[in-house]
């Protein structure tokens, strides 16, 4: 369904992502980190369809849509390190504490912190170009926003 897609995405010089493209990449990648546990939960869930109605302004039936077909593009998607690269390729640099942040939320919303998503996140935030010290703060404003 979507090969032209991750085939274009995974380019040794990809170009930039069209907006509705990065949405779909940067929502695909939500659920990667939701599912690094092995469980993907109604919290989860609905803290992906919270994140991308807000920072989309999608209506909820758009946002659910967006995670659906983010579910289907993160299970054809290539290996976490290409797809996070050409993610990063996407997204400008200023945005990336703001993607890191979402992920975190997204980890944080079970309630719990599983160390195969703690390795996830420390593995995309360094593809992202964040640091360990950028990760932990985004991790720590997560929680503040979430009550965690």
């Amino acid at each position: 369904m979507f090969n032209d897609f991750l085939s274009r995405l995974i380019q040794p010089e990809p170009k930039p992502l069209a907006d509705e493209d990065a949405r779909l990449a940067l929502t695909a990648l939500l659920v990667r980190v939701a599912r690094a546990d092995g469980h993907f939960d109604p919290d989860e869930r609905a803290r992906i369809d919270r994140i991308v109605e807000t920072r989309y302004g999608l209506g909820a039936e758009d946002a659910v849509a967006l995670r659906k077909d983010a579910e289907a593009l993160e299970a054809e998607a290539p290996d976490t390190v290409r797809f996070t690269r050409a993610i990063k390729d996407a997204v400008p640099y200023d945005h990336r504490f703001a993607v890191v942040e979402a992920l975190w939320s997204v980890v944080l919303a079970d309630g719990s912190r599983d160390p195969e998503e703690d390795s996830l996140l420390r593995l995309v935030s360094s593809l992202l170009g964040l640091t360990d010290q950028e990760s932990a703060r985004a991790r720590h404003s997560a929680q503040g926003q979430s009550g965690a």
